[in-house]
């Protein structure tokens, strides 16, 4: 497999945040099948039994299904689906350790939009979600001001998305 070109355009954003969706529908699944053994391994009988034991654990679950990825093939099953790969800034594959750096660092995402929300004391459902879309778009808005339009995390992990399309026959 080669690296794919690192001076073609950054694949659109609006393609890489419908991968983002698409990963999102998929990591419910990761999600649930986690959850479902954490309780049954800890005979969890009550919702709020355990949850910040069960929260840190979907975190390691969701840091290795990425991590385990992005450092095997540089493509999940929803980057696969379109045609994206993480690669270094350089076109190199990720290394595990630069694939966990970008795991954690993903989290900016949702971090300032949660830590916005918690400041303010809002809870209810849809304030909530209003803030942390809010936030998304913002993020990503942020990735025009970069020169190779990368986001936050891609640029303090030294990776980036690029497009892999299938070679034609």
């Amino acid at each position: 497999m080669t690296a794919p070109a690192v001076d073609a355009l950054p694949p659109a954003m609006l393609r890489r945040l419908a991968a983002f969706l698409y990963e999102g529908v998929l990591l419910f699944g990761v999600v649930f099948f986690a959850g479902y053994l954490f309780s049954v391994s800890t005979s969890q009988h009550h919702a709020l039994q355990g949850r910040h034991t069960l929260g840190a654990f979907l975190f390691v679950v969701i840091g290795i299904y990425f991590v385990w990825f992005w450092s095997r093939s540089g493509q999940t099953l929803a980057l696969k689906t379109w045609h994206l790969r993480v690669v270094t800034l350089d076109g190199q594959p990720v290394g595990q350790w630069r694939a966990l750096l970008r795991s954690l660092l993903a989290w900016l995402w949702l971090l300032p939009a949660l830590v916005s929300a918690w400041a303010m004391e809002i809870h209810s459902g849809g304030a909530l979600s209003a803030i942390v879309l809010g936030g998304m778009v913002a993020y990503a808005m942020l990735a025009k001001l970069h020169p190779q339009q990368l986001l936050l995390h891609e640029a303090l992990s030294g990776t980036r998305v690029v497009n892999q399309f299938p070679t034609p026959r």
